[in-house]
């Protein structure tokens, strides 16, 4: 069960929520595993809620106020995390990458979104809402970019990518567009950032044909995994689903190209890319 952790109630709604969480239910003499069992969850979850790893929903926060006799508090606090920049199924993903010491990832199709350049990003999201108006995908595209920012630390979280040759060959915003994504990739690779491994098509079948994934691993919480498709995600903590999801990953980085490979790899194709942009 986690044990305690410092928050600080002001730095985020999530925060002010487990804050609130812990102080009411010590003021109602109830254990982590007693609150659980009225709400029907277990005790851990109500330690995660506590120390922040995890987001309360709002039928939680309803229960919670008349578990706790809070007067509406969990109810009103919790509305704030939905204002949220993300799309609602990857919100608490995005909060545990932003806290995960290390990310490991398998991309099937597009640059994971911690790597993409901001003309990759506009690309993707044009694609996604063909209709948007400019300010809507500006706002996607910032989003994005924020995400970014994560890499801007030396070396925290550490970034294991492995990605699809397809993710290499698809062409996401033309030529210009994809040599730019790939000479990125490369210098953060050459900057010893992140480790990128790239899955040939010469692999043939693999563990992880039925999508992307992504594992989480923290300092002061246990692992997650997290798997998406169109409009939907799922952030998975329990225990033998992570392990499945570990194994899974192993298995794609066994078939994968070395490190070594893979950057040869990608700055021959983004040299092709090249070329083909100066002939337009």
């Amino acid at each position: 069960m986690p044990g305690p952790k410092k928050l600080d109630p002001a730095s985020s709604p999530r925060a002010l929520l487990g804050s609130e969480l812990r102080h009411r239910r010590e003021s109602a003499n109830l254990s982590q595993t007693e609150l659980g069992d009225l709400l029907y969850v277990s005790g851990s979850f109500i330690g995660h809620l506590e120390n922040g790893s995890r987001s309360m929903q709002m039928d939680q926060a309803i229960n919670l106020d008349e578990v706790l006799n809070a007067d509406g508090f969990f109810k009103r606090n919790c509305a704030a995390l939905e204002k949220s920049k993300y799309p609602d199924h990857f919100v608490e993903a995005a909060e545990a990458e932003a806290r995960a010491t290390e990310i490991k990832q398998y991309a099937p199709q597009l640059i994971p979104g911690l790597l993409q350049t901001e003309a990759y990003a506009r690309a993707v999201f044009r694609e996604y809402q063909p209709t948007a108006v400019e300010s809507v995908i500006d706002e996607l595209v910032a989003a994005r970019l924020d995400r970014t920012l994560l890499l801007a630390d030396p070396t925290l979280p550490m970034l294991w990518a492995v990605l699809d040759e397809a993710v290499l060959r698809r062409k996401v915003g033309g030529p210009e567009c994809m040599a730019e994504a790939l000479r990125h990739i490369a210098d953060l690779i050459r900057q010893h950032r992140i480790i990128v491994q790239v899955l040939p098509f010469s692999a043939g079948a693999h563990a992880a044909l039925t999508g992307s994934l992504k594992l989480m691993s923290f300092a002061d919480e246990p692992p997650l995994a997290y798997a998406d498709g169109m409009g939907i995600g799922h952030l998975q903590d329990d225990p033998a689903t992570v392990r499945q999801y570990e194994l899974t990953y192993d298995l794609v980085v066994a078939s994968a190209l070395s490190p070594a490979a893979s950057l040869a790899l990608i700055e021959s194709v983004a040299e092709d890319y090249e070329h083909e942009a100066q002939q337009f």
